[in-house]
């Protein structure tokens, strides 16, 4: 047994917050519904706001809305409306109920703008910096189609997708990132405190400086000396490919070669794939225009490579090529996506093949990380170790030959 938390709508459209104790979340769930309340969160009590399940939000930050809140107010959205809330009530709930100070303002715009007699879909869309194109287009599809709670759910699905193939990435290169910092910062340190003092030691004991040490002080003295212009150069590197990705021609240019690396290339090109096949398979079964949803596609695709393609493709369609067609001819497909491209089609279940392709490219990529992840991280530790053994045996070489210096 264990304390769980609970935020539920009493049948009166009250929040309440409780604490119960059940064998998992979903004998909580039952308890909360033979209560007549209708479950909005239900959350363990070690999950219930510790210091480490908080997200860190720097101060120019604050005013974001995180994926992870929006994906949350997107499920319990979906909730109250299934619920058979009205969408005013339901939003009147979740303005209380959005712990996010700049997703609460915005709700509370919704509210307003739904109570003025706007659509749903209207109102969002006057705030693209929290909802997206394809978030609005697929809320505008159900509205048109009177399926709204239906529509809801399925961005729900997508946001949910979205979010564990992202957290799986950062994850993924948690401890590479972790370990190079560390290496590098144990490689700075020796270079720029400790093998200074062995110009001093071999000064006082007047032994001439071996060729290894040697070597050791004149990249420890430029360290040293010179940092500041290290950093300038870094720096000054940085703005510059920053400058360059700004413009359509360097961002064009990056992401071409992005794609024809001999290891992450084909792991970015699965990135892509997936994102586009889920995307435009989640529009197509949200019953969006195949042309409106390559056009939201298009923006919803990273690497400009791949989306300068998407004019082309909706040339093909408008012509009625198809898709597979288009797409092929684009050459941004794996063969294996661009044959379930042409079954989907010939089957008349495109939006569903479309889904499933994203869905074996999602577990594609998991493998090639996972492959990327056990060969980088022993390279790393090979490196690092290799260097800092170098300096250390470098160290004892010319402690040794002082030894040798006749007194």
């Amino acid at each position: 047994m264990a304390f769980f938390r609970y935020k539920a709508v009493t049948p009166d459209g009250k929040v309440v917050e409780g604490t119960l104790e059940a064998v998992d979340q979903e004998a909580v769930l039952d308890r909360l519904q033979e209560q007549g309340q209708l479950p909005i969160k239900v959350f363990s009590g070690e999950d219930a706001g510790g210091f480490l399940s908080r997200e860190i939000r720097l101060p120019w930050q604050r005013k974001k809305v995180p994926q992870r809140d929006l994906l949350i107010f997107s499920q319990e959205l979906s909730t109250l409306v299934k619920a058979g809330l009205t969408l005013d009530r339901s939003l009147s709930v979740l303005s209380d109920l959005t712990e996010n100070a700049s997703l609460s303002e915005v709700v509370r715009d919704l509210l307003r703008e739904i109570k003025e007699g706007k659509a749903l879909s209207e109102a969002l869309s006057a705030h693209p910096q929290v909802f997206p194109k394809v978030y609005v287009n697929m809320v505008r599809a159900g509205e048109v189609g009177g399926a709204l709670d239906q529509i809801l759910s399925r961005l729900v699905d997508y946001l949910e997708d979205v979010e564990e193939l992202r957290s799986y990435l950062i994850s993924a290169l948690i401890y590479p990132c972790i370990l190079t910092s560390v290496g590098a910062a144990s490689i700075i340190v020796m270079m720029a405190v400790v093998i200074p003092q062995f110009a001093d030691i071999f000064e006082n004991a007047g032994a001439p400086v071996p060729f290894p040490m040697k070597v050791l002080l004149g990249l420890s003295g430029f360290l040293t000396g010179y940092w500041w212009l290290i950093l300038l150069v870094i720096g000054g590197g940085g703005y510059w490919i920053h400058s360059r990705l700004k413009t359509e021609e360097g961002r064009l240019k990056w992401d071409h070669q992005m794609l024809k690396l001999p290891i992450f290339g084909s792991v970015l090109r699965k990135i892509e794939v997936s994102r586009f096949c889920r995307t435009l398979g989640t529009l197509l079964q949200s019953a969006v225009p195949l042309i409106q949803s390559i056009n939201i596609v298009k923006e919803i695709v990273e690497n400009k490579a791949i989306a300068s393609t998407m004019e082309s493709i909706k040339s093909g369609v408008k012509k009625g090529e198809g898709l597979a067609v288009p797409i092929r001819d684009a050459d941004i497909f794996p063969p294996f996506a661009l044959h379930l491209l042409a079954v989907g089609e010939e089957t008349g279940k495109l939006d569903d093949m479309l889904l499933q392709i994203a869905e074996t490219y999602d577990r594609e990529l998991r493998i090639s990380l996972k492959r990327l992840v056990a060969l980088f991280e022993p390279v790393i530790i090979l490196v690092m170790g290799l260097i800092i053994g170098v300096m250390v045996v470098s160290m004892l070489y010319s402690i040794f030959s002082i030894n040798d210096v006749p007194l």
